[in-house]
């Protein structure tokens, strides 16, 4: 099950989230062979043309658990400052069958702030 965090943005700044992953053990978790893959919607019917994509990637080494999810200065200007997002981060991974895994890690909404200078 994903945790939940809703969380505010500055419209028209660069930002970077670092998410530390483990295990249910309370371990690091390897995330060798993975991907990552993380999006914002207006809300959760918006179509493709409504959806931003983060730019997701596992820090290395995957052995360290690091995800992290950002968002350019010029993507965060294109949102409107009125309302919320929603977002999800999602983990993939084949499994020894072939199969492709996909876990959700991480889900919530997103306020954004408005800017001044743009």
């Amino acid at each position: 099950m994903a945790t939940y965090e809703d969380f505010a943005i500055d419209q028209g700044a660069d930002i970077a989230l670092e998410l530390e992953l483990v295990d249910t053990d309370g371990s690091v978790k390897d995330l060798t062979g993975h991907s990552v893959n993380a999006k914002l919607k207006r809300n959760y019917n918006s179509d493709a043309s409504e959806t931003l994509d983060f730019t997701s990637v596992i820090a290395d080494p995957p052995t360290g658990g690091i995800v992290v999810i950002s968002l350019s200065n010029i993507q965060t200007d294109s949102l409107s400052s009125r309302g919320r997002y929603v977002y999800d981060v999602e983990l993939s991974y084949v499994d020894e069958n072939g199969v492709t895994m996909i876990e959700r890690i991480l889900e919530g909404k997103i306020k954004v702030n408005p800017s001044v200078t743009r």
